[in-house]
């Protein structure tokens, strides 16, 4: 039987600028990683969105201010859904470093 070493942890940011040949070495980091950079690439989308709404409220260009709350909402949605995405790995990554074998 044959084993191999394990790989040390990388930052996540590291593996999003891997090269796509490796990323379809390793199906399940890859997949890991796109879940977590569109989970990242929502909240900043939502709160740009956000921003922009606030600016056209303060500035009168805005019709319904009710968009303004609508956007602050998503915003923080994403970001509590992040928080919890993040966490939840956290606290997966420490229960298989408890495992012993």
């Amino acid at each position: 039987m044959e084993f191999t070493p394990i790989r040390p942890i990388e930052p996540l940011w590291d593996s999003l600028s891997a090269k796509p040949a490796e990323q379809a070495k390793d199906p399940a980091r890859s997949l890991f990683a796109a879940v977590f950079q569109s989970a990242i690439d929502n909240v900043r989308e939502t709160n740009q969105v956000q921003v922009d709404l606030e600016y056209q409220l303060a500035t009168g260009q805005i019709d319904n201010p009710a968009e303004v709350n609508l956007a602050a909402s998503k915003a923080s949605t994403a970001a509590i859904l992040l928080m919890e995405m993040r966490n939840k790995a956290i606290d997966t990554y420490n229960e298989l470093m408890r495992i012993s074998l």
